[in-house]
């Protein structure tokens, strides 16, 4: 057996993941934090981390020089600390969904596009929100998932069964909503089937799983079709979702129209929602996951770019 393998069957008090229960420890204790003491710690960490992550800084740079060639050097380098200080917030705002309620920013948050949402719910079949890496990360699901009647998300697995454990918990504590891997595929088509509204964040690079090119703000860029495919094979009705932080302190999530057609062209399916990422983009630019490599996959011939 593979050690990775036997890490995998240790039961998870098992002294090899003290460590790890030790992170939970601390990161339950940022939860407990009033949220206002939350954002200015996320804005010192995230102004640190810029600092020390130096290679991942370089992603980010990487990543708005392509998307963003109209800026100067100095107001990239700007963009990119904000961008840090950003993902860092979000990361603590998780936290808080994770262990603390969530009802009275559920209550304010700004919606828009909800008579599109209540459109497809009136439809009697599923429904399909196809999201992405926005800042606020784990904050925004239970935002959205009080919005449906029978929430679900797709998710990928963490490597660590504790830190696993943590997310997952803390996912599933709002509105009994379900969680799919993608070794689930046929649950979360009959989910969808018996009218469930799933979030799928798509948008990330993953690498051999890349069937198609797209451009993303110019840039030829690598995505999977697997939305295309559970739309078709489950007749669900497809919107895009978005989830940003405003400068009030509340939050806003809006919902597009339904994308009628959806899933019988691969290429346009991916052109639709890399269009929507782009236009939340360029209203906080500073709120994606930049420090991700969105274009580490190439089209044949192409250079790498980081």
């Amino acid at each position: 057996m593979s050690n990775s393998g036997k890490k995998n069957k240790r039961p998870l008090w098992h002294p090899v993941y003290w460590p790890s229960w030790l992170i939970v420890l601390a990161l339950y204790l940022l939860s407990l934090l009033p949220m206002a003491a939350k954002q200015r710690v996320g804005t010192r960490l995230g102004c640190f981390l810029e600092r020390k992550l130096r290679s991942r800084a370089r992603v980010a740079d990487t990543n708005l020089a392509a998307c963003f060639p109209e800026l100067s050097e100095s107001d990239r380098k700007q963009l990119v600390q904000d961008n840090f200080i950003a993902c860092t917030r979000g990361f603590l705002e998780s936290t808080h969904a994770w262990w603390r309620d969530m009802s009275s920013y559920c209550d304010s948050a700004e919606i828009l596009g909800l008579e599109h949402l209540e459109e497809a719910k009136a439809q009697n079949r599923g429904v399909l929100l196809i999201g992405g890496h926005y800042s606020i990360f784990d904050f925004a699901l239970p935002l959205i998932a009080c919005k449906l009647d029978k929430p679900g998300y797709m998710y990928r697995p963490n490597n660590n069964p504790v830190i696993d454990r943590m997310i997952e918990n803390g996912r599933r504590r709002h509105f009994n909503i379900r969680p799919f891997s993608k070794r689930q595929l046929p649950k979360l088509m009959t989910f969808l089937k018996d009218g469930g509204q799933v979030w799928f964040a798509c948008d990330q690079d993953f690498g051999g799983k890349t069937d198609v090119f797209v451009p993303f703000f110019g840039v030829e860029a690598g995505c999977i079709t697997s939305p295309s495919y559970i739309a078709r094979k489950s007749g669900a009705a497809v919107i895009c979702v978005s989830h940003l932080r405003l400068a009030d302190g509340r939050y806003r999530v809006a919902f597009s129209p339904i994308q009628e057609e959806f899933g019988q062209d691969e290429t346009r399916d991916a052109e639709i929602w890399n269009r929507f990422i782009e236009s939340t983009i360029r209203e906080h630019p500073d709120q994606y996951l930049w420090l991700h490599k969105r274009f580490k996959s190439r089209p044949e011939g192409a250079a790498s770019l980081y």
